[in-house]
This record gives C-alpha cells, sequence and structure tokens, in this order.
C-alpha cells in the first residue's frame, strides 16, 4: 500500500488498473484500516470484519459448535410448512434469527389467509416480544413458559413438549439433508448474488422432490386400488 502511494504521488493513475484489481485495492485499504483500528484500541473484534480479500462479503459467524467455533458463509432464516421449506432470509451478516418470527407468521397468513394454530421453534425464538406476538394472534408457540421451570408437569404437558420437539426437528433434518444430500454446505460461487442464487436453487430442488415424492406416492396408491378392484369377484 506505501508503494501504490508513492507511485500515485508521483505521477501513476489508478486507472490503470483493472476492474477486480481496483476492488482488490479496496478491500486491501479496509482490512487494513479494521486491523489498525483494532489495534489501537485493543479489541479483537470490530463490524463487518472482513476475513477474506477475493470474498469481501463473507464475515465470520461465531457459532460455538462441538469441533466447529466459528463458520463462514451466508447465514439463513427458514421456515417449514407441511414438508416444504421456505427461505425466508439470507445475509452475509450474523443476525438474531428471533426477529424473523413476526415475519414468518405475517408471510403465513398472507398466503393462506389464516394464522397458525402453533408454531414450533428453537429456544432462541421463544423471546418475550415473540410469545406477546404469538398470544396476541392467538398462536401457541412450543416451548416451557418464561419463569422458574415447574416441579410437577403433568403427563399431558410432557407428551405436548415431546410431540412439539419432534415436529420441529423437520427443520433440523431439512438443513441435515441440504447439506449431506444437495451439496449446500459446498456452495463454490464466488460472488454474493452466485451465492444466494445457488443456496435458493438448493431449496427449490429439495422441494421438488418432496413434491414428486408425493406424486409418486398418490401413483402408488391409486395403481394399489385399481388393482385390489380388478382382482375382487362376485
Amino acid at each position: 500500500m506505501g508503494s501504490i502511494d508513492a507511485l500515485v504521488k508521483a505521477g501513476s493513475s489508478l486507472g490503470a488498473l483493472s476492474r477486480t484489481e481496483y476492488k482488490s485495492l479496496l478491500v486491501v485499504s479496509e482490512i487494513y484500516r479494521q486491523q489498525e483500528w483494532m489495534y489501537n484500541n485493543k479489541v479483537h473484534r470490530i463490524e463487518h470484519r472482513i476475513v477474506n480479500v477475493s470474498q469481501a462479503h463473507i464475515r465470520p459467524i461465531v457459532r460455538g459448535k462441538a469441533g466447529v467455533a466459528v463458520e463462514f458463509g451466508a447465514k439463513i432464516s427458514a421456515s417449514v410448512r407441511d414438508g416444504y421449506v421456505f427461505l425466508d432470509r439470507i445475509s452475509w451478516d450474523n443476525f438474531n434469527e428471533s426477529v424473523d418470527l413476526k415475519a414468518q407468521i405475517e408471510a403465513y397468513y398472507n398466503y393462506t389467509g389464516f394464522y397458525p394454530e402453533s408454531v414450533h421453534v428453537d429456544k432462541i425464538y421463544r423471546s418475550r416480544a415473540n410469545r406477546s406476538f404469538c398470544k396476541e394472534k392467538g398462536i401457541r408457540i412450543s416451548g416451557p413458559p418464561l419463569g422458574r421451570p415447574k416441579a410437577n408437569v403433568s403427563q399431558e404437558l410432557k407428551k405436548q413438549a415431546q410431540e412439539d420437539e419432534r415436529i420441529r426437528n423437520n427443520i433440523e433434518g431439512k438443513f441435515g439433508i441440504s447439506k449431506r444430500r444437495y451439496s449446500l454446505s459446498r456452495v463454490m460461487a464466488k460472488l454474493p448474488h452466485t451465492s444466494e442464487t445457488a443456496i435458493a436453487i438448493t431449496f427449490l430442488v429439495m422441494n421438488l422432490s418432496a413434491l414428486l415424492r408425493q406424486v409418486f406416492c398418490l401413483f402408488y396408491i391409486y395403481s394399489t386400488i385399481k388393482s385390489f378392484s380388478a382382482s375382487i369377484h362376485y
């Protein structure tokens, strides 16, 4: 960077750089600024931290999972309805998924004309704001209520909690299938919009596969009934 500044002062022009080279120069300058700011302020984090020169849009996301404390890539917010996955949000910055719950429920209302009877969510979604919103709309939100856990829980509530967790596991299973079977964990696109397109296509193919299974199931049922009816003789 010092050499480039010296060349510019000597009369050279940055216009001689290609578009890719000029973009890399801007990225490297921003990385230097961020690193210098963290050094001067004796901190180890900064907003919108750049960790890759060629993919400046990628941010480190601290997940705290076993073996992988930090992940790199897009963060998505998704929901499952009737076996189909809806990609509600894609972001390259870290965000709290719980803020999307209201928008997801309203999207469900706009799509169906009525609010869901219940929503089955992870612990992070069970905030006071989301609980109040669901209560206002007459929606049951899964999970225990806020406050100290009750000493004695009825068998009915335990059964309901198990059923809620079983239903919520659908979204976890969809993420696992998308990574293992549909290569969501191996998106090789470089640009942000091409990466987002690849992610969206992955979920589109998953939904098409689910639709195809339903069609085959209906065809199998129809064929079974038809063959059974043909074998009946009076």
